[in-house]
């Protein structure tokens, strides 16, 4: 990915004038000197055999850089490994109709805050029902905005427990293994209250208008367009129940820190044309080629940056951070004796392993003794490629 932001260099800026701003250039920044010895360096000793390494250079650690994600993704997961219960999960994805994808490129903040809502509300409430499953419910949701070939695509992820709390908390209520929760009614629920909340947000002033969507600002049209909205059903997918905790971890580790596109998909950059590998989901994800200009290629990738401070990942239900130090231990004393589902954790307990590398001689655990700064690099031989590390 750095190589394609150097290949486009100053001119991709000059370019784009009308549309960057200073996050987009701070990023694309932040993606060129990750480690390099313009971000300094560090050295690490082994703290049983005393193996020391070369120097490796610092990351950006910017959550849009596809470097950086590997060991925040390995950290969130294992402070959410004390937190799975011993029961089955459910994977649903709630998506956004494209007719929204202009609105939400111009409201980033509000579309993306509206969707985390009206999707978590739509869960609690349904599975709050006593026609369906009758329980209040815990999980966690994950935003993503774009598809396989980088285009706009805001969607949220929701990874959550089969089953859930009786309204008293006397009990765990379990969940059909072949069935969760009914898919057409989580879609009209959901169409429902996103729409309630765009109106509201509307009248409230929040909205902005920019550009083709400039005539919506006016309250009759933007009343016509939001009946648009209500001539088809919404995409919300859920997968029918699967493994314990064991399961969820990799589920979870492949959504939670994932970046438009990774650099294992990037194929080839050559004449100013970049060739990256997509899953061609409407013809049984068949992996295909797709070759855009460079130009093109970063104006997708920049899409996709959340706004600043914008909370990616969130907790609701018995998970929200208002329940959870008393809602889960009920939930773990519930199901200990109702349950026939053990855990083998996929990582290592957050407390016996507090570097992200171990040694390469010995398989201790190796600590950062000797931090450099760039200036002090320029005085120092270059590390290593194949040794950089976060």
């Amino acid at each position: 990915m750095a190589d394609i932001v150097r290949c486009a260099g100053q001119t991709f800026v000059e370019h784009s004038r009308r549309w960057i701003n200073w996050q987009h250039q701070k990023v694309l920044l932040a993606i060129v000197r990750c480690r390099t010895a313009a971000l300094g360096g560090h050295r690490d000793r082994c703290t049983g055999c005393g193996h020391t390494t070369t120097i490796s250079y610092n990351s950006c650690r910017n959550r849009h850089c596809p470097r950086c994600q590997g060991n925040a993704r390995r950290r969130w997961l294992q402070a959410r490994e004390r937190e799975l219960l011993p029961t089955h999960y459910v994977h649903a994805v709630f998506t956004l109709p494209r007719e929204l994808a202009p609105l939400a490129l111009q409201n980033k903040r509000l579309i993306y805050n509206l969707l985390f809502h009206a999707s978590a509300e739509t869960l609690l409430e349904v599975a709050r029902d006593p026609r369906h499953l009758g329980a209040e419910i815990g999980f966690f949701s994950v935003l993503h905005s774009w598809n396989q070939r980088l285009q706009f695509h805001p969607h949220i992820h929701c990874v959550l427990s089969a089953g859930g709390l009786a309204p008293d908390h006397s009990r765990w209520i379990s969940a059909r293994r072949s069935f969760f929760l009914p898919i057409g009614v989580l879609s009209r629920v959901f169409r429902g209250k996103f729409v309630a909340g765009l109106r509201n947000a509307f009248h409230r002033g929040e909205l902005q208008f920019h550009g083709e969507l400039l005539p919506l600002a006016h309250p009759s049209a933007f009343a016509r367009w939001l009946r648009v909205l209500f001539r088809h059903d919404w995409v919300v997918y859920s997968k029918r129940p699967f493994g314990g905790p064991e399961h969820v971890l990799r589920y979870l580790g492949a959504y939670t820190h994932r970046v438009a596109i990774s650099n294992s998909r990037l194929v080839d950059l050559s004449d100013g044309i970049v060739t990256f590998r997509w899953r061609d989901s409407a013809h049984g994800n068949k992996k295909r080629l797709m070759a855009l200009t460079v130009d093109e290629f970063l104006r997708r990738f920049l899409l996709h940056l959340l706004p600043p401070g914008f909370v990616r990942i969130r907790n609701f239900g018995f998970l929200a951070n208002r329940n959870r130090a008393s809602l889960l231990p009920l939930c773990f004393q519930l199901l200990s004796g109702t349950e026939r589902i053990t855990a083998s954790p996929a990582l290592p307990p957050a407390d016996q392993n507090h570097s992200l590398w171990n040694c390469p001689v010995c398989g201790a655990t190796m600590r950062v003794v000797e931090r450099l700064s760039a200036a002090q690099l320029l005085l120092r031989s270059p590390p290593q490629p194949d040794r950089c590390a976060a």
